[in-house]
């Protein structure tokens, strides 16, 4: 089962794999943890910009590495098939592009926030898991979807419409220690990564969800 997951979502099992790995390292070197993570202030000072990619695969904590790679595989590996069908691109390609594109179009708005914060810090794949999220929500509509804390499925448009709406509410807040403009971000850029690839996905979209 492994080996055919591998040869359908190479990206996604890679990610997930590199994310384990170096978050587990880092769990236990606070150094390459420091070194990875994603610092505005540093990375202006130092002109150290692996941070803007290295930063989605190390993580906070346990639960939050868990929560990322759960939501990654559920959703990456049914869409990085699909995707790779909607171009003449070497399969693995679009995905790579789409997540890579994710983690960097997420972090935008936190570089240019806090480029003179020096106490700013983030880690975690959040921004690119959004990107594969929503780029998923797009090209499945009316897939119901169930996820942690929800007490009801819900169709992937609608779930889409409140995550954003959530994450928009709660970057304003800015009271709880996430980047929720990640989240934000991310998934716009999946939504956006998409229509680039495929325009008549808009149009098929509102066909499925409108009555």
């Amino acid at each position: 089962m492994l080996e055919t997951l591998f040869i359908l979502s190479p990206v996604t099992l890679t990610a997930i794999v590199l994310s384990v790995a170096l978050s587990l390292a880092a769990f236990a070197d606070s150094r390459l943890f420091n070194d990875l993570l994603f610092e505005p202030f540093v990375i202006k000072a130092r002109g150290q910009w692996h941070r803007f990619l290295t930063h989605a695969f190390i993580h906070a904590n346990g639960p939050h590495l868990l929560v990322n790679m759960l939501v990654l595989f559920m959703f990456g590996h049914d869409l990085e098939p699909r995707l790779a069908q909607l171009t003449a691109a070497p399969p693995a390609l679009p995905f790579a592009a789409l997540y890579a594109g994710g983690i960097l179009f997420s972090s935008l708005p936190a570089y240019g926030r806090h480029l003179r914060d020096p106490n700013y810090r983030a880690v975690g794949a959040s921004g690119a898991v959004s990107a594969v999220l929503f780029a998923y929500i797009l090209m499945t509509p009316t897939n119901r979807i169930a996820l942690f804390l929800l007490p009801m499925e819900l169709p992937a448009w609608a779930f889409g419409l409140l995550y954003l709406a959530y994450s928009w509410y709660m970057d304003k807040r800015a009271d709880d220690n996430v980047a929720h403009d990640a989240h934000f971000y991310g998934a716009l850029f999946g939504v956006a990564f998409m229509i680039v690839v495929e325009p008549a996905l808009v149009p098929w979209f509102f066909n499925q969800v409108l009555p």
